[in-house]
């Protein structure tokens, strides 16, 4: 429910709001290798990785997908980056034909790319981590309801300002939505400890702290009324796969 509920009212206002400056989005690449291959999967993104998105602008992660539907499967992120950078990425120096001959020969056909808006003003990156287990919470809202979302989300931020101001997590929205898929806006919380997971669910109790008494069965209406539901997975880091380290500067994240 803590995942749910602090999800889902961070989206409407991402798709109102406005900035003048370029945002920063992530791209992630959904890849899932063939069986037999996978050793040969994994050295070939590790050395790709390593040579060619090692450092700046367009440094990669890799995660592992413990659960649901894309259990197995690993995510290749890159960002955050503007959308400019999209043309600046990788190419020369052999880029490509490595990708091609080192990487795609041990995967399936099946592939996923998606682009996902960064939002500062509603993730918090209060200091620096290291990354090593990420709860990804993905939620679908119903068509037309931006503006009830606006309200969800003022009372979760506000809950989120005075109850958890030292977690971190992070708020995306999807830059090319797709009403078949439920993925518009992902709240994605990142934690060291699998005891993180099994802490008790708090968020309730905080939330009428904070809204005063039986403001929470308001709010669940409301997010009833706005969403049509959500899915969840848990990814873990690969560092050894990836060629930026698992160090997140949190006042790069705040910018």
């Amino acid at each position: 429910m803590r995942k749910f509920i602090c999800l889902m009212l961070l989206t409407p206002f991402f798709v109102i709001s406005q900035s003048a400056e370029e945002y920063m989005v992530m791209e992630n690449v959904m890849l899932t290798a063939i069986p037999a291959k996978t050793m040969e999967f994994e050295a070939g993104l590790a050395a790709h990785n390593k040579k060619y998105h090692a450092e700046g602008t367009h440094g990669a992660r890799v995660y592992w997908i413990s659960n649901g539907k894309n259990s197995g499967k690993y995510i290749w992120a890159m960002g955050p980056l503007p959308w400019s950078a999209m043309d600046s990425r990788p190419a020369a120096d052999g880029h490509d034909e490595d990708w091609s001959k080192n990487v795609v020969p041990y995967t399936t056909a099946e592939s996923d790319v998606t682009y996902w808006k960064f939002h500062p003003q509603f993730s918090n990156f209060s200091a620096d981590f290291n990354l090593k287990y990420l709860s990804v919470f993905m939620v679908d809202f119903k068509r037309f309801k931006y503006t009830e979302m606006i309200s969800i989300l003022e009372r979760v931020k506000k809950v989120n300002e005075e109850k958890n101001p030292d977690e971190a997590y992070g708020v995306y929205t999807n830059e090319m939505p797709d009403s078949q898929d439920g993925r518009d806006m992902a709240f994605v919380n990142f934690f060291s400890n699998s005891g993180w997971m099994g802490r008790e669910d708090t968020f309730p109790k905080k939330f009428e702290e904070v809204h005063g008494e039986g403001s929470f069965m308001k709010f669940l209406k409301d997010v009833e009324a706005a969403t049509n539901g959500e899915r969840s997975e848990l990814w873990t880091f690969r560092e050894d796969l990836s060629g930026l380290s698992g160090t997140v500067n949190a006042q790069n994240r705040q910018e």
